[in-house]
């Protein structure tokens, strides 16, 4: 984010005349609905914030908000948003992509705006499909994904978001998912940070994925499989109601985490570990932690800022640019030129 003069907005500032074009129960109207109401909550300027887009379902969210947008070209939205931020350091930069446009033909700009961490907020959503070009797998897609590009199944590993984040050197990883009533709070804390913060959004696909999510994103039994992660609160997750409350320890001769039973609330003497979002090391184990033996870890993973690109580019320029004037004829000048006289008439 930016510093910024905070202004009194409603919802329905962010909001466009244009028809949402979804498909019914698809997941991106709860993350539209969201981001437009947390916005207000931030005091953010709809004449300061743009929205850039790649190609796919998600990227259609420019349309429907009452702000500056760019529906770029399918993978590049990081380095149009790059730009952007360049030309203008003042904008509040939201960037919005899929699985398939950040992570397949896009994963090479995605890695960069990561690694030069760019101050911007990154919504990718994850609906482990391609949807807008009819139901093909895509990089997130499970082992054994039937689709029209794998009508056997398929059988590439799928790829980790936040994992690929936190390896190409992003300082803010969080998740969530489309439904959820903390979803705006995960937004939220992607704003406050400084620098390019990634946020994975799980997103239900009605047609072509529908239901993948619901292990743990169904609100029956959320509280076993959903471990949301607070800053310098312990790891625990489930209820007495559904079979006791556990916690997240470390294996400290395995060096790998572990799920314990917390008893009697007692969870310091269960070993379950405070969640510190500047530990990286705990941050990876959290990330990779499979769902199913784990809990989904949700909230923010990581968050350690360092100084971001831009303001690297800007005291560069002017620095660079200390003590000297403006002249392009100088300039034009400078090297070697030549004059090109009357030629009579003749062409040169």
């Amino acid at each position: 984010m930016n510093e910024m003069t905070k202004i009194e907005t409603t919802l329905k500032d962010w909001e466009t005349d244009q028809e949402v074009r979804w498909c019914p129960g698809c997941g991106d109207y709860a993350i539209l609905k969201a981001v437009q109401r947390t916005l207000p909550q931030l005091g953010c300027d709809p004449a300061k914030t743009v929205f850039i887009s790649g190609i796919g379902c998600s990227s259609r969210f420019p349309y429907y908000m009452e702000t500056y947008g760019f529906h770029t070209i399918h993978g590049r939205a990081p380095a149009f948003a790059t730009g952007a931020k360049l030309a203008n350091p003042e904008l509040d930069v939201w960037l919005v992509t899929g699985d398939g446009d950040g992570l397949s033909i896009g994963g090479n700009h995605m890695m960069h705006v990561l690694r030069r961490n760019v101050n911007m907020q990154i919504m990718l959503f994850n609906n482990e499909i391609y949807g807008l070009t009819k139901g093909q797998y895509s990089p997130t897609s499970r082992i054994g994904t039937k689709s029209p590009s794998t009508p056997i199944g398929s059988v590439d590993r799928p790829a980790n978001p936040c994992a690929f984040a936190l390896g190409a050197g992003a300082r803010f990883v969080a998740r969530g998912f489309d439904v959820s009533k903390n979803l705006p709070d995960v937004l939220k804390a992607a704003h406050a940070h400084q620098g390019a913060a990634f946020i994975e959004i799980f997103q239900n696909c009605i047609v072509y994925n529908k239901d993948v999510f619901d292990a743990f994103a169904a609100p029956k039994g959320a509280d076993d499989h959903q471990l949301w992660l607070a800053d310098g609160e312990p790891m625990l997750f489930g209820s007495e109601k559904t079979g006791g409350v556990k916690g997240i320890a470390l294996d400290r001769d395995l060096l790998e985490l572990k799920v314990v039973d917390v008893v009697d609330g007692d969870w310091q003497a269960a070993g379950v570990l405070v969640h510190n979002v500047r530990n990286r090391s705990i941050a990876h184990m959290l990330i990779e932690a499979p769902f199913g033996p784990f809990p989904m870890a949700l909230g923010v993973i990581y968050d350690d800022p360092r100084p971001t690109y831009e303001s690297a580019v800007v005291e560069e320029r002017a620095k660079s640019s200390e003590g000297k004037s403006a002249n392009l004829a100088k300039l034009l000048a400078k090297g070697q030129t030549w004059t090109v006289e009357d030629t009579g008439g003749h062409p040169a």
